[in-house]
C-alpha cells in the first residue's frame, strides 16, 4: 500500500531499537550507551557493563508505554521476563540513565530540508516521559552550543532518514565532567526520533507562528518548504 509523507523503512529504523542504534552510529550521532537485547541473559551482560541504573523501553510503542528506569539485576529481569514472553522478535534497549536535563524538537522535513520552529526544554529531569513533564519554549537554560548542536543533530537525522512530514526528537544534555576543564562542551545524547506528530505540535504551532501540521501535510503532497517560504534550519524566535 503506498504511503504519503515518511517511508515505512524511515519508521521501521526510526521504531527498530537495534537498526536505529546502527542508523546514530553511522552518522556518528552520540547515543547512551547500551544496546538492544532480545534475551534476559543480554539483558544482564549489557546492564553490567554500562552499569546501573538503566532505561529500559520496548519498539514500537506510544506514550512511553513500558519504559522504566532499573535499579539492580532482580529489577531487570523483573522486567524483562514478561517483555519477552510478549514479543521475541523486536528488541529491549537497554541504555544508560543520564541524569542530565532533557530537551526536544519537533520538526518538518521534505526529503532536501528540516525545518525547525523551536527547541523546548522539560522542566522536569531526564527519564520523566515528556507526556507527563512540562515543557517550555524558548528554553531557561540551553546554551548557543546545545542549541547548536541540537539543530545540527535534527537536519542530519531529518536528511538521512528522508523525513517527509512532521518528525519529533527528543535529546539529553550532560555537563561537562568536573574533571574537565570549564571551557568543555556539554554532551548532547539522542533519546529517540519519532517519524511523526508529536503532542506537542499543537504548542509549538501556535507560540512559534509556524502552522505546523498545514505545512507537513503539504509537504507530505509534494510541496517543498522552499515553495511554501521556508528555509532549513531554526526558525527565528518569535
Amino acid at each position: 500500500m503506498p504511503l504519503i509523507g515518511s517511508s515505512a523503512e524511515a519508521i521501521d529504523l526510526a521504531e527498530d531499537r537495534r537498526r536505529f542504534e546502527n542508523f546514530l552510529n553511522g552518522l556518528g550521532i552520540p547515543q547512551p550507551p547500551g544496546a538492544g537485547v532480545t534475551s534476559v541473559d543480554e539483558a544482564l551482560k549489557i546492564a553490567q557493563l554500562i552499569g546501573y541504573p538503566v532505561l529500559v523501553r520496548p519498539s514500537y510503542v506510544l506514550g512511553g508505554r513500558a519504559m522504566e528506569i532499573v535499579h539492580n539485576a532482580s529489577e531487570l529481569v523483573r522486567y524483562m521476563k514478561p517483555a519477552m514472553e510478549l514479543d521475541t522478535k523486536h528488541p529491549v534497549l537497554i541504555d544508560k540513565y543520564l541524569q542530565g536535563k532533557e530537551a526536544e524538537v519537533d520538526a518538518i522535513g521534505d526529503g532536501e530540508s528540516v525545518l525547525i520552529p523551536g527547541i523546548m526544554e522539560h522542566i522536569e529531569r531526564a527519564g520523566v516521559h515528556s507526556g507527563d513533564s512540562m515543557a517550555v519554549y524558548p528554553g531557561v537554560s540551553l546554551t548557543e552550543s546545545e542549541v547548536e548542536t541540537i539543530v545540527d543533530y535534527a537536519i542530519r537525522i531529518g536528511l538521512a532518514l528522508k523525513i517527509k512530514g512532521l518528525m519529533n526528537i527528543q535529546f539529553v544534555i550532560m555537563p561537562p565532567a568536573e574533571s574537565e576543564t570549564s571551557g568543555s562542551k556539554p554532551s548532547v545524547y539522542v533519546l529517540e526520533v519519532n517519524p511523526r506528530a508529536s503532542r506537542t505540535v499543537p504548542f509549538l504551532s501556535k507560540v512559534t507562528g509556524v502552522p505546523m501540521v498545514k505545512v507537513a501535510t503539504k509537504v507530505m503532497l509534494g510541496k517543498s518548504l522552499e515553495e511554501q517560504g521556508y528555509s532549513s534550519g531554526l526558525w527565528p524566535k518569535q
